[in-house]
């Protein structure tokens, strides 16, 4: 099984950079897509965004070219949710999830800090309110796969100047420590770092778009598949894509054995 997940600043923008001529190659059985910025009435009629062989599943935001998720899969799902039961963020479209079995593979866009004190803030209700809600779906017995920009830079080497950032959103202490219990109080498995536990340069997945930060790699790693426990020695392969650029982000693509 593999997955892709990407942060596509904009699902049309990320269309006519050539995602969908892309993706028929990549022998994937699903694309999880965060910040679509585009509402369903924007994408209907258009059959780019309704591939020959894709189920596509779309949650907007209320607001208009802001925020949103999206998920192609090869096969139909069970069911799909959309609601993670919080009105300010089920608002924003920051949650898909399709289920087939036992297993959900979930789409999921934390919100970002940068924009100030305001979103900042935001952001930190959601870190508060999803960490319980992570602790039921690993009490749940179910496998999850759960893609997305978390807007979160782990480690030291997951972004370049980590030095410089530690006063900034995606790389606050409170935020790294909130992803320290993700991954050791609560067990969930950072995917990618599961096979390359010490990759730097190569693992970054956002690039600001200031200066030459891609040119330079100056980069940050703030996209994850993020695995329960049982997953993780089902992964055999992950990286990142950069042969082409659809995005300010890369895809990160992982392959699992089921």
């Amino acid at each position: 099984m593999r997955i892709i997940s990407l942060n596509a600043n904009g699902i049309r923008s990320a269309a006519r950079k050539g995602l969908f001529e892309w993706l028929p190659h990549q022998k994937a059985d699903f694309l999880c897509l965060q910040e679509i910025k585009a509402q369903l009435s924007d994408l209907e009629g258009d059959d780019t965004f309704s591939p020959k062989g894709w189920h596509a599943h779309f949650n907007h935001a209320e607001k208009k070219g802001y925020a949103g998720v999206a998920v192609f899969a090869r096969r139909e799902p069970d069911a799909v949710l959309e609601k993670l039961g919080n009105r300010e963020f089920d608002d924003e479209g920051r949650y898909l999830e399709l289920r087939y079995g036992r297993l959900s593979v979930v789409s999921l866009y934390l919100p970002s800090g940068s924009a100030g004190p305001e979103r900042q803030a935001s952001k930190d209700r959601f870190l508060e309110f999803f960490l319980p809600l992570l602790r039921e779906w690993l009490a749940s017995g179910r496998d999850y796969v759960i893609c997305g920009d978390w807007n979160i830079a782990h480690r030291n080497i997951d972004l370049k100047n980590w030095r410089s950032n530690q006063k900034n959103s995606g790389f606050l202490p409170h935020e790294r420590a909130w992803l320290d219990r993700v991954f050791g109080e609560l067990g969930w498995v950072d995917g990618y770092r599961a096979l390359h536990p010490d990759a730097e340069g190569e693992a970054y997945t956002w690039w600001s778009n200031r200066g030459n930060a891609y040119a330079n790699n100056v980069g940050w790693r703030i996209d994850y598949q993020v695995v329960t426990p049982r997953l993780r020695e089902r992964i055999t392969a992950a990286k990142v894509y950069k042969e082409q650029r659809f995005s300010d982000h890369a895809p990160l693509t992982l392959d699992y054995e089921l």
